[in-house]
């Protein structure tokens, strides 16, 4: 079984306003998407223990156009708050990359 570090073509993590986080799979194709899909990625359960906010709070986009799976969640922290250690959640795809696909 692969991770999605091998799987993926890029991952990036961002804010996605002062309270959420996006991140971002690009994927190089179909048969990865599929891949990824089936995984633990769009499992809000699987995201929200990694993270370690309410399941119900996460929201999953998969792109197939695009090949591309977008997750979002809740930050720990408010941007910009004294307790924020990632201004930009630039760093936050980080706890996925071994997730298994």
């Amino acid at each position: 079984m692969s991770t999605l570090r091998e799987v993926a073509t890029h991952i990036r993590a961002k804010n996605a306003g002062p309270f959420w986080l996006t991140v971002d799979v690009f994927l190089p194709d179909r048969l990865a998407f599929d891949r990824v899909v089936a995984s633990g990625l769009t499992d809000p359960v699987v995201v929200g223990r990694t993270y370690e906010v309410d399941p119900a709070s996460v929201r999953v986009f998969p792109i197939p156009d695009l090949n591309v799976v977008k997750v979002s969640f809740p930050r720990p922290t408010t941007q910009g708050s004294r307790d924020d250690r990632d201004m930009h959640g630039g760093q936050q795809f980080v706890p996925l990359l071994d997730l298994p696909v």
